[in-house]
């Protein structure tokens, strides 16, 4: 049984409950056959001390999105996916509103996966770019 976009999307910010990903305020928001999307909040929660967006807090949001992403294109009942690097290029400051985050598959391997990670913001001008590998692996081993 296929899982309608709402319940992936339903089931994506659930499993965010009480981890890092609702303490920043990430949002599951949007997917289809490659690729997931995530917005985050830009304030003072995730601000350096000179009142701009974190590359850490922007890293975060990347990383999530994209293990979500291969999170969602494997069989959870046998296997679970870990972060192996992520690489994060900052190219724009941002001091309000939000960024997002699109997750596109360059390699959807059965074991390893590569990501590219466009992060933008409510302009859609281009604030980061990252890069993230993943490793789905058996629970039974």
């Amino acid at each position: 049984m296929q899982l309608s976009k709402e319940d992936v999307l339903a089931k994506a910010n659930l499993a965010s409950k009480n981890t890092l990903m609702e303490t920043l305020n990430i949002e599951m928001i949007d997917f289809g056959n490659d690729y997931l999307v995530a917005r985050m909040p830009v304030n003072s929660r995730v601000y350096q001390p000179d009142g701009v967006l974190h590359g850490g807090a922007t890293a975060a949001l990347a990383e999530s999105v994209g293990s979500f992403a291969s999170h969602i294109f494997i069989d959870t009942e046998k296997m679970f996916v870990r972060g192996l690097e992520i690489t994060a290029n900052h190219l724009k400051s941002v001091t309000e509103g939000y960024i997002y985050a699109k997750a596109t598959f360059l390699h959807k391997g059965r074991t390893t996966q590569l990501l590219d990670i466009r992060v933008t913001d409510d302009h859609d001008n281009l604030v980061s770019i990252c890069r993230l590998s993943t490793i789905s692996l058996p629970k039974n081993k």
